[in-house]
């Protein structure tokens, strides 16, 4: 289970627009928003390596904050709503906090992590993780941080759909158990190798032509000059 708490250090910031943004993250701080159990909504900012730290924890995006506004004293019990990464070095840009009660369900993602070797693996079949995260309903602090399905049983052309994973008490599976499809097993695919072209090989040419790329064999230009010139002379004449 999560059942992390966290402190997380914020101050709220003025601007937010996409050039207050960027120089933020000029200055190893992250920008964000806190939303409230109500409407109201904070716009924050907060140390990479305090993002970093509380992220990577025990409780990892499943943790629950307890994020504190600079210069005052009331505790936020939050969690990670969304978080936005950089396309190219793919740290965080941006990150979405919610407040909640910790005495009221949530719902979030969890990962379902696969366990064990597949039997059919030993007779050459591959496994595949069709779905790698579903949704779940629980109290905040009984999220899970990930979900395990043992998959050493599953021989080749076995499936394994949401209604094969194990209940955990108090976490709701949101998905439906037989249309959600968690791992299976099947066959290698084959290489089908292509089949050669018509008239490449064994292609028949008139007589006399040269398929492309080649030469003439040596003399035979010079036998079919003889032969011309042969048919030119004249059969009448004879010297002196």
């Amino acid at each position: 289970m999560a059942g992390e708490r966290v402190k997380l250090q914020v101050s709220e910031r003025e601007g937010r627009g996409s050039g207050d943004a960027r120089r933020l993250r000029k200055a190893g701080v992250i920008p964000g928003v806190l939303y409230g159990k109500g409407k109201g909504s904070y716009a924050i900012a907060v140390p990479e390596r305090e993002l970093r730290r509380v992220l990577t924890g025990q409780g990892g995006l499943h943790a629950i904050l307890d994020v504190v506004l600079e210069g005052k004293n009331t505790t936020h019990a939050s969690i990670l709503k969304d978080y936005q990464q950089d396309p190219i070095r793919g740290h965080i840009s941006h990150i979405d906090l919610q407040e909640v009660r910790l005495d009221q369900p949530i719902q979030a993602s969890v990962t379902v992590s696969l366990i064990g070797e597949p039997a059919g693996a030993k007779e050459g079949g591959v496994l595949s993780q069709v779905q790698r995260e579903i949704n779940v309903e629980a109290l905040p602090m009984e999220i899970p941080e990930h979900l395990d399905l043992d998959v050493s049983g599953m021989a080749i052309g076995d499936t394994l759909r949401l209604a094969d994973l194990p209940p955990v008490e108090g976490v709701t599976y949101l998905d439906d158990p037989e249309e959600t499809v968690l791992a299976s097993v099947g066959l290698p695919a084959r290489e089908v190798e292509p089949e050669p072209e018509e008239g490449v090989e064994g292609e028949e040419l008139p007589e006399g032509e040269v398929p492309e790329g080649e030469e003439a064999p040596e003399g035979a230009a010079e036998g079919e000059g003889d032969a011309g010139s042969g048919e030119q002379a004249d059969p009448g004449s004879t010297e002196g």
